[in-house]
């Protein structure tokens, strides 16, 4: 298991590490994908990539205040996604970054650690 060392102390779930495919949270162990708000985070039963859509995401974009972006993290490997998914979510007005979900998850924390409002929609980094 890889483990992250936090630095300064976010409100909210931090990812602390990777578990098989899967994520470490707080103690928790998410392995088939992972929803993170400022306030909690969630087990996603995330679709192969292929089949993924903006509104499979709906619930987690619905986060009060708006969100200010999605951090996509697509697996083990950078995914683009198309521009008709981007687009479905910036009419929005939320914006999307998109990078594998070690990268995500670690960015995670960083934006976290700066107070920064978004939501994240990690993808195992297995194909399971």
């Amino acid at each position: 298991m890889v483990s992250l060392e936090r630095e300064d102390a976010a409100p909210g779930p931090i990812i602390t590490g990777f578990a098989g495919g899967g994520f470490c949270v707080d103690g928790d162990v998410y392995a088939h994908g992972l929803w993170l708000t400022p306030e909690s985070a969630r087990g996603w039963d995330a679709p192969a990539f292929g089949d993924l859509t903006a509104a499979a995401l709906d619930e987690l974009l619905s986060t009060a205040p708006l969100p200010e972006f999605l951090l996509l993290g697509t697996g083990a490997a950078l995914n683009r996604p198309s521009p008709e998914f981007i687009a479905a979510i910036e009419t929005r007005d939320i914006g999307v970054e998109v990078m594998d979900s070690r990268a995500a998850a670690r960015s995670w924390g960083i934006l976290r650690a700066e107070e920064r409002w978004i939501v994240a929609a990690l993808m195992p980094l297995n194909d399971s």
